[in-house]
């Protein structure tokens, strides 16, 4: 469910917004000026949060984005697995597995007992930092 429906020329560095189903961090933008007989056109480069890849796209500076409604909770470490984190939601004390994380700093400080920070993005859960 998307927050919010933004126009191409007014992303910037920064925003969240979902490019081919996936939530994406806007790294750079580049806009060119309208032309005599044209709109103007805008390249985006842009990492996903989950997966991690950069997604580079050209398009017209008319064209739309949803902004994802993006969800922050705690929670606490269960049991750490090989490739699932097992975690206690902190507010509804539910348990829920999740994978772990891409980043490296986040997944060398993982252990039993600690909390973390979980996003959900578009029913999606990532872990994404140690508090």
């Amino acid at each position: 469910m998307a927050y919010k429906l933004i126009d191409a020329t007014a992303v910037r560095i920064g925003t969240t917004i979902m490019i081919e189903g996936e939530a994406c961090v806007v790294k750079s933008i580049d806009i060119s000026k309208t032309g005599k007989h044209g709109a103007s056109k805008v390249r985006l480069e842009a990492v996903g949060i989950v997966d991690g890849k950069k997604r580079v796209m050209a398009c017209p500076g008319h064209e739309r984005f949803e902004v994802p409604m993006i969800e922050k909770r705690k929670a606490q470490v269960l049991s750490v697995g090989e490739k699932n984190v097992n975690v206690m939601d902190l507010e509804s004390f539910e348990t829920i597995d999740l994978l772990k994380p891409i980043e490296l700093e986040v997944t060398d400080g993982l252990k039993e007992g600690i909390q973390v920070e979980y996003w959900v993005i578009e029913n999606v859960k990532v872990i994404k930092r140690i508090l």
